[in-house]
């Protein structure tokens, strides 16, 4: 254990005479990294929806759908659902890749189709496109999130 007296340490107290510092050794940070290290290993970088710190990616065709993702993020977040926005100039298929190699949950899409149809086009971590509408999507992934079902 490293001690005061180890490293020879003393602090110059209002007194003005030399004083050995006092260490306090907590074993809690220690203890929350490995607990983090196991369950990142257990999970292997796959988080469940509940514990991953992104839940949802919204990908953007093009710069016109910028304004249609950043409304849908904000929605998505007013419910508390953790979510970030791709707004790279990149290919659909490298900003999909990107995002699977990250272990997003879910990658939603957003182009001309899904703002006409105002539908989602969802990407799960299995590699399904499914599309729901905003309400169902919300709806379910809010049910995901409290049963800790997935």
């Amino acid at each position: 254990m490293n001690l005061p007296e180890r490293f020879d340490l003393y602090y110059e107290g209002p007194d003005g005479k030399k004083h050995r510092p006092v260490m306090i050794h907590r074993v809690v940070y220690g203890a929350i990294e490995r607990f983090m290290g196991i369950i990142i290993e257990h999970y292997a970088g796959k988080f469940p929806v509940w514990l991953s710190p992104t839940q949802v990616v919204i990908l953007t065709v093009s710069d016109k759908h910028k304004k249609y993702a950043n409304q849908l993020k904000k929605e998505l977040e007013r419910h508390n659902i953790r979510t970030e926005l791709d707004e790279r100039v990149e290919s659909i298929p490298k900003k999909v890749r990107d995002n699977q190699q990250q272990y997003i949950p879910f990658i939603i899409i957003v182009g001309d189709k899904e703002i006409e149809t105002n539908n989602l086009a969802i990407r799960t971590r299995d590699n399904k496109i499914q599309e729901y509408t905003k309400e169902k999507f919300i709806k379910e992934i809010l049910e995901i999130i409290k049963n800790k079902t997935c």
